[in-house]
């Protein structure tokens, strides 16, 4: 979403808000089309401040992006900390998160491997998607600086800078990713449906019928039968599996007895609430839900019986 498509945003979300909830308490805004600079009486013109707390987005040319710079050389450093745990040393993956580094000349093959190097069409993806969502477990705390330095570094580990290489607005847009020509616009046209407007059928007239006797089939709704409700088995391979398999961010294997032991000593609803609202500790960092906001409550607590089970 560009600058301009934001600003338009704030302003209405602003506007509709002051609608809803303001009446006239903030100044109207003028019509476009009525020439006589007539207000409404609701909503305000959305401040500059206000429009920067969105307007985030980084472009390819480079356009939006902060002041700063960051190097290879502190990238490195930065990666080791907050990122090769889950993305490997050198890149290549690890622990099912994906590569970043590799993949060259296998786009045409039955199984390409896509990576920032091999796929990617702008370095402006990968330095905002660090930004907003980099590291796993502490989304948005990084500085531009070391968002700077870690685009940097990955783009060392795809061999498209020098190790001395610095990042800066500056030089942003001359790093050119090598698959960049192989995304084209497309220029077909747009289509869109027609609605029936003469001799439609009515939908309650539609019937589904067998292939073999040309019966009338049972209605859909009651040939399927509902999934049973998830147990703690399932939301964990589901949602928990993946860190507590490998043990990702101090998060504790099942099986553990000694590592589970203490946390249990604390009380199944300590160790529950933690799973649910979120907790950092000394070794590491539960999202609140790991991460997974559309399980429900009762669906967390039954993955952390399921794995204290497991455990002791």
């Amino acid at each position: 979403m560009c600058s301009f498509h934001r600003a338009l945003m704030v302003l209405v979300v602003v506007l509709f808000a002051g609608g809803m909830f303001g009446g006239g308490v903030f100044a109207g805004v003028s019509s476009a089309d009525d020439g006589a600079g007539y207000r409404y009486g609701y909503g305000k013109t959305a401040t500059i401040e206000e429009i920067s707390g969105w307007d985030i987005d980084v472009r390819p040319d480079g356009k939006g992006l902060p002041p700063g710079a960051g190097s290879v050389e502190d990238g490195e450093y930065l990666y080791e900390d907050k990122c090769a745990e889950c993305h490997g040393s050198f890149g290549e993956g690890s622990n099912q998160f994906p590569a970043l580094a590799g993949g060259e000349g296998t786009l045409t093959d039955k199984r390409p491997h896509r990576t920032v190097g091999s796929y990617w069409p702008h370095i402006s993806t990968l330095w905002d998607y660090i930004n907003r969502a980099m590291p796993y477990t502490q989304p948005e705390s990084l500085s531009a600086t070391e968002v700077y330095a870690l685009t940097a570094y990955v783009l060392f580990l795809n061999d498209l800078v020098a190790d001395d290489f610095v990042l800066s607005p500056e030089n942003f847009a001359t790093v050119e990713l090598p698959n960049k020509p192989n995304f084209v616009p497309d220029t077909r046209p747009d289509t869109h449906n027609v609605r029936c407007m003469k001799g439609c059928k009515e939908p309650g007239s539609i019937h589904v019928v067998t292939s073999v006797e040309r019966q009338p089939a049972l209605p859909v709704i009651a040939q399927i039968t509902p999934p049973p409700a998830p147990v703690g088995e399932d939301i964990y391979r589901q949602a928990c599996g993946l860190c507590h398999d490998n043990g990702l961010t101090g998060a504790p294997k099942p099986g553990d007895d000694r590592d589970w032991r203490g946390r249990v000593d604390q009380g199944m609803q300590v160790l529950v609430r933690h799973a649910i609202e979120g907790f950092q500790g000394e070794t590491g960092i539960m999202l609140p839900k790991g991460g997974f906001s559309h399980l429900s409550d009762d669906e967390v607590e039954s993955a952390v019986v399921y794995m204290v089970g497991e455990s002791l």
